[in-house]
């Protein structure tokens, strides 16, 4: 398995609207994309730092993950992703070693990157996301 890099940091928001200024005002960082994911019901927005990306969810829907995890915990850090040059054979090789997967097979997510999530109780508490560009191939 092959990871390259930290693809970004996602965190819960309650609201972008509200959220988008600090990052852009106080940290002086650019949101440079706004995009809904209607079938994850959230709502991205990014902004980049060096080779990193930050991912802000806002749920779309009041019974979507992002909205039941501000509920349970607030608003703050909900997944680490990790880029990776194939997210297929990451998800085979942590399944044999393991590793509870969410998703089986990688789906389209935000920025057209196919992407798959490892349950939290298998990475210590930890949310992850392995990602792959497939416009990098």
């Amino acid at each position: 398995m092959q990871l390259t890099h930290i693809e970004h940091l996602g965190i819960a928001v309650k609201s972008l609207e509200e959220s988008i200024p600090y990052y852009e005002k106080m940290l002086g960082l650019k949101c440079y994309s706004i995009e809904e994911v209607k079938d994850q019901k959230v709502k991205t927005a990014f902004f980049k730092i060096g080779q990193t990306k930050i991912e802000l969810l806002e749920s779309t829907d009041p019974e979507g993950t992002i909205a039941k995890f501000i509920e349970k915990r607030g608003e703050g850090i909900h997944h680490i992703a990790f880029a990776t040059p194939s997210v297929t054979e990451c998800l085979d090789e942590l399944s044999q070693k393991g590793v509870q997967l969410i998703d089986k097979a990688p789906r389209k997510g935000a920025e057209g990157l196919n992407i798959a999530f490892l349950h939290p109780k298998s990475t210590h508490g930890v949310l992850t996301e392995v990602c792959e560009n497939p416009n990098e191939k």
